[in-house]
């Protein structure tokens, strides 16, 4: 039985280390892609989890495998492609952290996933399905990604989604607000930014926490801002809680699927469905996985920068002392 299984891009994410005096960067690879970030930090914390997802079979598909399996997850589900190269995609940070992206992906090996390959008896024995919108910019893998949804529903499977929006990875962005609207409509939890909510619903992350439970019908909704925290909305509770403070931000990315991972793995802790928990279990919910998050954007890279289980736990029981 496995905890979570995620199907999505694995990808190396490229930052700049340094420039030279000619102006040339020097790039630093970094395992990544949103679901591998996700499960990693759900495996960090002793869940079990596997990833159903494709590179290429190159030097970078064998480094993200053999980087999967050292953190604990599954790869019985990756297969690897003879013809395509695996994604790349290159990270500039400003003097905040914050990140803009371009991609090598025309195709990458992600985006052949073909629904033939994947392994149903994962999704067989997952109490939590995860994905994202990245696998359904391209064929095949968006028929891959719908048919495994549909087959992970009706396994009981709770389905969880992470728009992920990365503008130059759409052919338009009319195309990636449906395929969005479509992931928003399939889940049980959902992981969104205020700028993803800004960009489907023109409105502010309250609002849109609002509007995605009650005219969507999404059980739980953690709507995330960044260094700001999280708006939650569910039947039971709403409300929001801050982000952690006097942080030394280096890089965020991953930031947002590592407070995915970790909420889902807090909500496993609990053995109840999001639409029962109580507004206390959903504001533990949140301070845990904002407080993972936050101390992910201390470090480089995404995969690479998840704190421990007693590390969350020490910045926790810090924060309430204060």
């Amino acid at each position: 039985m496995f905890d979570v299984v995620a199907l999505g891009e694995l990808l190396i994410d490229f930052t700049c280390l340094s420039v030279d005096e000619a102006g040339y960067p020097t790039l630093a690879a970094h395992p990544g892609g949103a679901p591998a970030n996700f499960l990693a930090a759900l495996a960090q914390y002793g869940a079990k989890t596997a990833l159903i997802g494709k590179v290429g079979r190159d030097a970078f598909g064998a480094m993200l495998t053999r980087t999967l399996e050292r953190a604990g997850i599954d790869v019985s589900g990756l297969r690897a492609a003879e013809d395509v190269f695996t994604t790349l995609a290159f990270v500039t940070l400003d003097g905040q952290g914050n990140r803009a992206f371009s991609f090598a992906r025309k195709p990458g090996a992600d985006t052949c996933l073909s629904r033939e390959e994947i392994d149903l008896s994962l999704l067989d024995a997952a109490r939590v399905f995860h994905f994202g919108t990245l696998s359904l910019t391209d064929e095949p893998a968006r028929s891959a990604t719908r048919a495994a949804v549909a087959y992970a529903r009706e396994r009981g499977a709770l389905l969880t989604f992470d728009p992920n929006l990365r503008p130059p990875l759409w052919r338009n962005l009319e195309e990636a607000r449906e395929q969005m609207l479509w992931g928003l409509g399939q889940a049980d939890v959902v992981k969104i930014s205020d700028e993803e909510v800004r960009f489907l619903f023109q409105c502010g992350p309250e609002a849109g926490a609002e509007r995605l439970h009650r005219e969507m019908g999404v059980p739980l909704v953690f709507v995330t801002c960044g260094g700001e925290g999280c708006f939650f909305h569910s039947a039971r509770a709403h409300g929001h809680e801050a982000g952690l403070s006097a942080l030394q931000v280096v890089d965020t990315t991953g930031a947002g699927d590592i407070f995915g991972g970790s909420a889902v793995w807090k909500l496993l802790q609990t053995g109840k469905a999001p639409q029962d928990l109580s507004e206390a279990e959903l504001r533990g919910i949140v301070r845990f996985a904002c407080t993972a998050a936050g101390l992910s954007t201390t470090k480089q890279g995404g995969l690479s920068s998840i704190p421990t289980l007693e590390q969350v736990q020490a910045r926790l029981a810090e924060e309430n002392r204060a």
